[in-house]
């Protein structure tokens, strides 16, 4: 969920690291290969979270309606792994029908997916942002805890016009913020993680990008967001409509 929060960003690689990162750390990349790899591509990389960032999340939002009970009932009755294994990938959605509910209770599986689909919309002024930064030719990717579904958001707002969705929990096999999954990505990009810009609605989440030396934003909302962007030199402005 959107969370008020001030802004948050790491100009250089931290001195310190929080306890179990020691032996996580990036690897330093050769520096000419690094300019090498600059001069081809325009820096920095931005990494956008998807729910409650650019995309309002259906399941705090209408999910409690669709199984009928408020949303602290719901998260007493469901099973407290079934969701994450769904989104690292290690179940398919017909284990999930089996294992959401503690008690194992049966449910519409294709109603709760067709409660998600509707629910799925742009939260307000996240689409022309991510138009601009578009057009602006900066990379962005999708850096998002979510299962196989992500396919279904795709299919309503077509996010791939404005992103790639290179980095989805379901394809890693890791969720944020295990550090490891920022690794990966940096890895993936074959930058340093200075060169990256990581977007997201939880601070924890954000704090850990900033602990492998990224900068970190934490999204209040897309006006903020493109203030927070200009103190960080990318200067953009929404189109008028």
């Amino acid at each position: 969920m959107i969370r008020s929060w001030a802004f948050l960003m790491a100009a250089a690689m931290p001195t310190s690291t929080a306890t179990g990162l020691s032996n996580l750390k990036p690897k330093r990349r050769d520096r000419a290969s690094i300019s090498c790899t600059a001069r081809e591509r325009k820096l920095p990389v931005l990494l956008f979270d998807v729910m409650d960032t650019i995309v309002r999340d259906p399941f705090y939002h209408d999910v409690p309606a669709f199984f009928g009970m408020p949303m602290k009932e719901l998260l007493e009755c469901k099973h407290p792994m079934a969701w994450i294994e769904f989104e690292k990938g290690l179940i398919h959605e017909e284990e999930l029908s089996r294992k959401f509910f503690i008690d194992g209770r049966d449910f519409d599986l294709e109603g709760l997916k067709e409660c998600m689909r509707s629910g799925y919309s742009y939260l307000d002024g996240m689409q022309e942002l991510l138009q601009t930064l578009a057009a602006d030719k900066l990379e962005i990717h999708a850096f998002t805890n979510y299962p196989i579904w992500y396919e279904m958001i795709e299919d309503k707002l077509k996010l791939s016009a404005y992103l790639s969705w290179t980095f989805c929990s379901c394809n890693v096999g890791k969720r944020k913020p295990d550090p490891e999954f920022y690794l990966k990505v940096v890895e993936h990009l074959g930058v340093e993680p200075c060169d990256c810009i990581f977007i997201d609605d939880r601070p924890t989440n954000v704090k850990c990008a900033i602990e492998i030396g990224m900068r970190g934003l934490c999204f209040e909302n897309a006006d903020s967001l493109l203030k927070d962007l200009s103190r960080l030199g990318i200067n953009v402005s929404l189109p008028k409509i």
